[in-house]
């Protein structure tokens, strides 16, 4: 595979940072929008990058938190999560630029998903009810994808939950019934109201697994579960992103 640093047109047609990995080779490849976790566009996020590239997709992992620096990821997260994070509106228009960035690749097959980790969870889910032009989506374990009122503001408006009418792609959630964000009961609620709406949908819930259980550099790695969780991710993008 080819991995490296680039560049695309986002929300209003600012520059954003993003890391690109895709096969080599002619394809043609289904692409994987990957969207980090609050914690920010770190290491971690680039080898799930590269991981997802590995199984035979083009992925791009965009920096939410280009407009506030650049250099150490934990002291620029820092100073997102200090400014109130990336506003809806925004992260929304970095989306559909990362996609159509994806689309005019040469080796794309015009098919794009989307996966997020933690509040990039929340974010998924977001852009498949904001875009009508994504075909897949992942949410692993998103937080505040239900969110009480106080927990909303001018940049976050709304609970991603309450767009589920405008849901436009199949999604996939992947939970660990330990979390305490998403809480299994929430994630109960979610999928009524999918349901509710006969959305496209799987969900899977693993024991033994709390937030974050993809981690292998952090206490709450969990192997067993997340190499099946994993499995189904897989499926997921094979179903729905193959040529």
């Amino acid at each position: 595979m080819l991995a490296e640093e680039v560049y695309y047109r986002g929300h209003e047609g600012e520059a954003i940072q993003a890391y690109l990995a895709r096969p080599l080779g002619e394809g043609p490849f289904g692409t994987v929008i990957v969207i980090h976790h609050m914690p920010g566009w770190d290491a971690g996020i680039m080898e799930i990058t590269r991981k997802i590239a590995h199984h035979g997709y083009i992925a791009i992992s965009p920096n939410l938190y280009t407009r506030y620096g650049t250099g150490d990821p934990d002291e620029v997260a820092a100073v997102a999560r200090a400014g109130g994070g990336t506003p809806d509106a925004t992260f929304v228009g970095d989306m559909a630029g990362a996609a159509e960035h994806l689309r005019l690749l040469p080796t794309c097959n015009g098919k794009v998903g989307i996966i997020g980790f933690c509040s990039g969870g929340r974010h998924a889910v977001l852009a498949a009810s904001r875009l009508n032009d994504l075909d897949a989506a992942v949410d692993c374990w998103g937080g505040r994808v239900i969110a009480a009122p106080e927990q909303l503001d001018e940049s976050h408006p709304v609970a991603p939950i309450d767009l589920t009418p405008q849901l436009a792609v199949p999604l996939l959630g992947i939970f660990g019934n330990d979390d305490r964000s998403p809480t299994p009961e929430q994630v109960d609620q979610h999928e009524a109201e999918l349901k509710q709406h006969g959305k496209t949908y799987e969900f899977h819930r693993y024991d033994g697994a709390g937030h974050g259980f993809f981690s292998v550099n952090r206490p709450a790695y969990r192997p067993e579960q997340a190499t099946a969780a994993w499995g189904e991710i897989f499926k997921w993008f094979e179903r729905y992103l193959s040529a």
